[in-house]
């Protein structure tokens, strides 16, 4: 009865194929089927390039990384003695004021001394 029912559905299979082989023309099937292997060989060669940069990307990185961590840290310890010496520059000003209040005689001066911008803060 099993091996009755399995053949009655293969053979409802092929009719069901054959009807459709005849709904599509076949010259549409071999134009449709070169079209694919066209966009499967040009997205195979996009991937091919894509992996290549991204291994030259990844090489180009590394080579600078280090650089970038040095330069980072220079960077760093620059603004903090900067930041020391208009420290040290703001202390000596008050200390030139209190003594001789006269020393800088517009207030215009006194905004030119600091009117660096703010980097850490978002503008």
């Amino acid at each position: 009865m099993e091996q009755l029912e399995k053949e009655s559905l293969r053979e409802a299979s092929k009719e069901v194929s054959e009807e459709f082989k005849t709904l599509i023309n076949g010259d549409d099937l071999d134009s449709l089927k070169q079209l694919q292997h066209l966009i499967l060989g040009r997205l195979q060669d996009s991937n091919a390039v894509l992996s290549h940069f991204n291994e030259y990307s990844e090489h180009c990185f590394a080579e600078v990384s280090s650089d970038f961590a040095r330069n980072t840290r220079v960077l760093k310890s620059m603004k903090s003695d900067l930041d020391y010496i208009f420290q040290k520059l703001r202390n000596m000003k008050a200390k030139i004021l209190s003594t001789y209040p006269d020393a800088f005689p517009d207030e215009s001066t006194q905004e030119v001394f600091d009117r660096r911008p703010d980097l850490e803060m978002p503008q």
